[in-house]
């Protein structure tokens, strides 16, 4: 593969890259530090990747082991705009309702956050990101009832927070 083919199939992917590094990372700085080396690594073995079935599911997959070998090496930083990438004004004129759906988003942050490793990346890949169950057990390498398992109990904690939240006021 040389430069020219490597640009057109390889930098494309590079900002959902950055995007996926940021979820994990919580720090947009080390996620361009993370797309930058995993791009220097794809670039080191650009003659076998024209052999991969799928470019993208590699390059998340490189990405996310990158990205959870920097989170073994240290504590993870947590930050306030976690999810900069989804945020976006609210259109409403209500200030009320932009309120109570700023105050959901917020929670359900908080939610995702206190997840296990394993729930917190597969519903970050299925539901934030839109990825495939063939992607994501290519890019976890977790078999495919695995993946379902986890996403289900994800979805089902996330649903019983709110719930409580809802009920309770916790």
């Amino acid at each position: 593969m040389n430069a020219a083919e490597f640009k057109s199939k390889v930098l494309p992917i590079s900002r959902k890259l950055h995007h996926f590094a940021t979820l994990l990372l919580r720090d947009s700085s080390e996620a361009e530090d993370a797309v930058q080396e995993v791009c220097l690594r794809l670039w080191k073995i650009r003659d076998s990747l024209d052999s991969l079935n799928n470019m993208e599911a590699f390059a998340m997959k490189v990405t996310k082991n990158w990205c959870l070998d920097r989170l073994k090496a240290k504590k993870p930083v947590y930050i306030d705009n976690y999810q900069a990438g989804y945020d976006r004004q609210s259109a409403e004129s209500d200030p009320q309702r932009f309120l109570e759906s700023t105050d959901r988003l917020s929670l359900l942050r908080l939610i995702i956050d206190k997840l296990p490793d394993q729930q917190r990346l597969i519903i970050q890949l299925r539901d934030l990101e839109g990825l495939e169950f063939d992607e994501i057990v290519e890019i976890t390498e977790m078999n495919l009832n695995a993946v379902r398992v986890n996403l289900s109990r994800a979805r089902n904690r996330i649903r019983e927070e709110f719930f409580k939240y809802e009920t309770y006021g916790k």
